[in-house]
């Protein structure tokens, strides 16, 4: 963080941890006869909303004030706030996804208030400042540019306009409307991003259409059917060129929602094979999910967190658990709103996992990006007589699972392997990732940490990358440059008897190759890996997952002799990690570092290290707990 912006937010009062005000969401009068795990019903999750957006209106002090936020950080734009266009590009950000965040409650209460102000008259203002040329929220005609952020935002106002158009849209003075048509379709009838992008598209077409507006029909069919075709099976969308949460609470939630609000009336047959793979989706996606409802942290645009539960609920019980589904929602939720980092002092949620953290963030997200979060809450359109309200939460497939035991649930389409632990009820994944830096224009997010790393786990949070090789759950290797470059080009090969085997190389020498074979343990996974050719790199590194040092405690680590081999074990005093070089090893390290975790400044992590040679077999057990590992356990383990 720049020096002058640390010292502004200091002096504001920004920048105090959040835990220091306790603003955390509080569960008051929890039930627990219908949630026994979370203690959640409809009725907390409107509080959840109202939270949020309390936050957010604590910066609005009249109808015409923008919803503009200070960016934090170094990545989020603007960053140079002088740049006019770019901070109206983040101010209808801020407008239209907390519009999302408050249709719902717009919906079911049309005279809902936050802080004062009036949320339908709020925000039929900042649409009518919109086609204000003198307002500086005054957004024009797509003219010639090509696919935008403002597309996005058009987009998220299309679906928001489905659920409480209402009141927020019909009231509007007939000319109003008619400005907002044609500026919104320029964008809608226009270019887009082969990927989920097109839906952006979609919904307002679809949303003016039921106003008796005339839209492009042949390309909104066209562009129907390209998503369809994205659809890879077992309920994974392939949002070019990666997959990620993208794939279900885009595509997923896009699809169903696009269908009961337009496509079941106009289009029943192409709402029908959204249909079809949505219901695929819960042969699979639940179980990324861990014992308590938290997510994996993978894949890029993490900051909208719990986004990710958005598609769960739209399910007929006919296919899947629902109170499952919903002890899910409400654990993700809480995962976040119930962490002290969530929010900052100015109420509104940190660009970041946890707390800030730059390494997960992308150049288009803005600090009021932080509001796709909001898809979480569009199943309060479901009333209180809804069975996904109704039902009693339930554990799911996790109650079916047995003591020290490991469930590996495999599918071939997207080739994704989803693995959950019944020890430490944590759930893992490994997916696909061959993302080429070289070509021209890359967005090097998509083969940085955020997809690259061997495995990601529900209950570790993935480290960026250290300068000096430090690295955690994937492999750097030392290039002839002397640089450290990591493992990212994957080619998956399959997953039998157990063990997932894939072949990869390093962006920087495509001579380096290894063959990966990871096989899940109850209580973590064994790595048999073989360095096939070595190119013209030096020496090659092992990270296991790591651990963030929590408030007042050091992480310890320990040393235990075993029978052939040690184990190198680190504790945060509530989970541990062991380490145990089984063969072609020459070293192992304990590594602390700063500033490279998204939970805590310092954190520590085990590295292996090796001299790279041809044909050197690298045999290695990556274990982890809740509590602490017996010598004998270890043992066991590495027999």
């Amino acid at each position: 963080m720049k020096k002058y912006l640390f010292l502004s937010l200091l002096l504001a009062g920004w920048l105090m941890p959040s835990h220091a005000q306790d603003n955390t969401f509080k569960v008051l009068n929890p039930d627990y006869q219908k949630s026994p795990y979370t203690g959640m019903t409809r009725q907390h999750w409107i509080e959840a909303d109202k939270y949020l957006l309390e936050g957010a209106f604590r910066h609005i002090k009249s109808l015409d004030d923008p919803m503009y936020f200070q960016r934090l950080g170094d990545v989020c734009y603007p960053k140079d706030e002088s740049n006019a266009s770019r901070v109206r590009g983040a101010t209808l950000e801020g407008m239209a996804r907390t519009l999302f965040m408050a249709s719902t409650l717009i919906h079911e209460n049309p005279n809902i208030e936050i802080n004062g102000i009036n949320l339908a008259q709020y925000y039929r203002r900042q649409l009518t400042l919109l086609v204000d040329s003198t307002s500086a929220q005054f957004v024009g005609h797509r003219g010639k540019r090509g696919p935008c952020q403002d597309l996005v935002e058009f987009g998220a106002l299309g679906i928001s306009l489905f659920i409480c158009g209402d009141v927020v849209w019909d009231p509007l003075p007939q000319a109003v409307r008619d400005s907002l048509y044609s500026m919104i379709e320029s964008y809608a009838d226009g270019p887009t991003i082969s990927q989920n992008w097109r839906f952006f598209n979609v919904f307002p077409m679809s949303f003016f259409k039921t106003k008796g507006y005339p839209i492009n029909d042949e390309l909104l069919v066209k562009y129907v059917k390209l998503l369809i075709g994205d659809y890879r099976g077992d309920g994974w969308y392939w949002d070019n060129p990666n997959y990620d949460y993208y794939s279900m609470w885009a595509y997923q939630l896009y699809g169903k929602l696009w269908s009961k609000f337009f496509g079941e009336k106009y289009y029943p047959e192409l709402a029908a094979q959204f249909e079809k793979n949505y219901r695929e989706m819960f042969t699979s996606y639940p179980y990324m999910f861990d014992r308590d409802g938290r997510m994996i942290m993978w894949g890029r645009s993490n900051l909208y967190r719990f986004a990710a539960t958005a598609p769960l609920p739209w399910v007929d019980g006919a296919y899947a658990n629902l109170g499952w589904m919903r002890r899910i929602a409400s654990g993700c939720l809480l995962q976040f709103l119930q962490n002290p980092d969530f929010l900052y002092q100015d109420g509104i949620p940190t660009p970041g996992w946890f707390g800030l953290f730059d390494p997960v963030l992308q150049g288009y997200s803005c600090r009021g990006s932080v509001y796709w979060c909001a898809k979480a809450f569009l199943p309060l359109l479901l009333t209180e007589n809804d069975d996904y309200w109704k039902v009693t939460e339930d554990e799911g497939a996790w109650k079916e699972m047995q003591p020290n035991q490991v469930y590996n649930h495999w599918y071939g389409k997207p080739q994704i392997l989803l693995t959950n632990y019944s020890n430490s009820g944590a759930s893992e994944i490994r997916a696909y990732c061959d993302y080429n830096i070289e070509r021209d224009w890359p967005e090097l997010f998509r083969a940085s940490e955020q997809y690259n790393r061997l495995a990601y786990n529900s209950l570790f949070p993935w480290m960026a990358d250290g300068p000096n090789g430090e690295v955690s759950m994937n492999y750097v290797v030392k290039t002839k440059d002397g640089k450290w470059d990591p493992l990212r080009r994957y080619t998956i090969q399959g997953f039998e008897n157990g063990t997932m085997t894939r072949t990869v190389w390093p962006q920087a020498d495509k001579e380096f190759t290894m063959t990966l074979k990871d096989t899940p343990l109850p209580d973590g996974m064994l790595r048999e890996d073989v360095i096939n050719t070595k190119g013209g790199c030096s020496q090659v590194r092992l990270g296991h997952y790591s651990l963030p040092k929590k408030e007042n405690m050091p992480i310890t680590q320990r040393v235990i002799n075993l029978k052939k081999t040690k184990a190198y074990i680190i504790n945060n005093g509530e989970l541990e990690l062991a380490m145990i070089p089984l063969s072609g090893w020459e070293d192992v390290q304990f590594v602390t570092t700063n500033g490279l975790h998204p939970v805590s400044d310092e954190a520590k992590t085990i590295n292996a290290i090796a001299t790279a040679k041809d044909n050197l077999t690298l045999k290695t057990l990556l274990l982890f707990k809740k509590g602490t590992f017996t010598k004998e356990e270890l043992m066991r383990y590495s027999k």
